[in-house]
């Protein structure tokens, strides 16, 4: 693993980097492909900043749901700088569903109130995200944050002090199967995308309902995979499982719905 980028003398976490370049690659391509359909891409800007934001809270407050027990060490607490430590735990992470949630939820008021073509954004969204999440998860291997089951196939590290669990022991690269996983993902969305610009067709503003329903299987069999034990768990599977559950129910059931009532408007 490889947490710190040094650079003149200062660290900086490579996680943090990579999300970062994650986040410029859709971007750009957010920009491009609203373009190609001709529309402004300031709006599309604007969507994204939004979107990151409720990112940033939503991932925070999900990592802070999972790690609820530290909550009554809060009135435990006899100076600042246990308080400061207690904070750290509780909000010292981020889950990624929880960002998915939250930038959803901004992302779709944003497009609402400027009044934007909810289902073109929706599909490029779609698109950009497992991209930016590629990027994301080679930041968690490097950092070695969300690692995976001791294995005989694997990374061992040394010394790295943003998660010591992984020190010494053989884990298998987890972020690295889903980051792959992620880009095929990324690929099956952009070639349906180019499909339905071109053509049009049952998958026009459903791309979200495909990202959703490709994710929730993958994340869910990775999380048998995962090694690190702060991830919540919900009625015996882990709270990344228990959301995968509900987003794979709901990505079926949005297909057969729009599924039907696409039948029956090209019969009529």
């Amino acid at each position: 693993m490889f947490p710190y980028l040094e650079i003149f003398g200062r660290s900086f976490p490579m996680y943090g980097i990579m999300a970062g370049i994650g986040a410029f690659a859709a971007g750009i391509l957010a920009c491009f492909l609203i373009r190609r359909r001709k529309m402004n891409d300031n709006d599309m800007l604007i969507v994204l900043l939004f979107i990151a934001l409720g990112v940033i809270v939503g991932g925070t407050l999900l990592y802070a749901i999972t790690n609820i027990r530290v909550v009554p060490y809060l009135f435990k607490v006899k100076n600042f700088d246990q308080l400061v430590f207690i904070l750290s735990l509780l909000l010292g992470g981020s889950v990624f569903y929880g960002g998915l949630i939250g930038g959803a939820i901004t992302g779709i008021v944003t497009i609402k109130v400027k009044k934007l073509p909810l289902a073109i954004y929706m599909d490029i969204i779609a698109v950009i995200v497992p991209l930016f999440h590629a990027f994301a998860r080679v930041g968690c291997f490097l950092g070695g944050c969300c690692y995976g089951i001791e294995s005989e196939f694997g990374f061992t590290a040394h010394g790295n002090e943003l998660s010591s669990a992984v020190n010494d022991v053989s884990r298998f690269p987890v972020q690295l199967l889903e980051s792959v996983l992620n880009l095929v993902i990324f690929a099956v969305l952009l070639m349906l995308y180019k499909r339905v610009q071109e053509n049009g067709g049952f998958f026009s503003g459903k791309l979200v309902f495909c990202y959703l329903f490709m994710y929730s299987i993958v994340r869910f069999s990775d999380e048998f995979l995962r090694g690190d034990a702060v991830r919540g768990f919900v009625f015996g599977v882990s709270t990344s499982q228990f959301i995968s559950i509900i987003l794979f129910v709901i990505s079926v059931t949005a297909f057969i719905v729009t599924g039907v009532k696409y039948k029956k408007k090209i019969t009529e």
